[in-house]
């Protein structure tokens, strides 16, 4: 973001899964007719510090429940929250080559819950971002990332990365798709006593994130998206429905 600027996207998402990725990335239906629900709302916003730092802040609210034909469980609070900034390294006719800190701090929920909110510990990450745009051949743009988290208590680090196209299909209405994905290093505790099953301790997971948009009228939009989980391992599998409005400072 350039200085003083301002992008804030406020979500509206709910995600399904009755199904789970085992140990070799085989799709299995949860145990007992087993289905897991997340309904949060997540405003993410990015403020340009100056031309070259951009502060990024992402907090959830969650409303997550847990059903089988033995028990029903149910929690709700606020999740996780994610504190960083982008550092631009440089810019050139070739594109943008940039560097992203991010630490994950824990909501205050209770990670003793027997259907806990996360993991109830703090993240490292570090990561390397490079984006071009593609005018004037094509309408639109392209981003590469990959990094690494460290999580300092019992769950794995990881490897993320996530590949980005985007294109304006006219002057208001655009799209993109993002192959959004995390790889575990394994060297996690592979114990896990979480009753949530989108936070286990050593998973892989794989992303294909959708969404269409709309702009509203000048620096205002709106968007669609849908977010199957398309291949992993040790983890739930599922899909995301988000319904999102958008705000960037003209």
């Amino acid at each position: 973001m350039k200085q003083g600027k301002l992008y804030d996207r406020f979500g509206i998402n709910y995600y399904f899964a009755n199904e789970e990725f085992d140990s070799n990335g085989d799709k299995k239906d949860f145990a007992s007719d087993g289905e897991f629900k997340d309904f949060h709302l997540n405003n993410y916003i990015e403020f340009g510090i100056t031309d070259s730092i951009t502060l990024i802040n992402s907090i959830y609210y969650k409303s997550i429940e847990k059903e089988d034909d033995n028990v029903k469980q149910e929690t709700w609070g606020i999740g996780d929250i994610d504190v960083g900034a982008k550092f631009k390294i440089a810019e050139g006719p070739w594109g943008i080559l940039s560097t992203q800190t991010l630490i994950k701090i824990p909501g205050p929920y209770d990670d003793n819950d027997a259907l806990p909110l996360g993991n109830g510990q703090f993240d490292l990450e570090i990561r390397m971002l490079y984006g071009r745009s593609l005018y004037p051949h094509i309408p639109g743009y392209c981003n590469f990332e990959i990094g690494y988290r460290w999580r300092f208590e019992d769950p794995s680090d990881e490897l993320r990365y996530l590949i980005e196209f985007g294109v304006d299909f006219t002057k208001d209405i655009y799209g993109r798709v993002k192959l959004d994905g995390i790889y575990s290093m394994d060297n996690g505790k592979h114990t896990d006593t979480s009753g949530n099953p989108t936070t286990t301790n050593n998973f892989d997971l794989g992303k294909l994130d959708t969404a269409l948009g709309y702009k509203i009228s000048k620096g205002w939009g709106i968007e669609l998206g849908y977010t199957p989980e398309i291949y992993g391992q040790n983890t739930a599998s599922g899909a995301t429905y988000t319904l999102a409005f958008t705000y960037q400072m003209p």
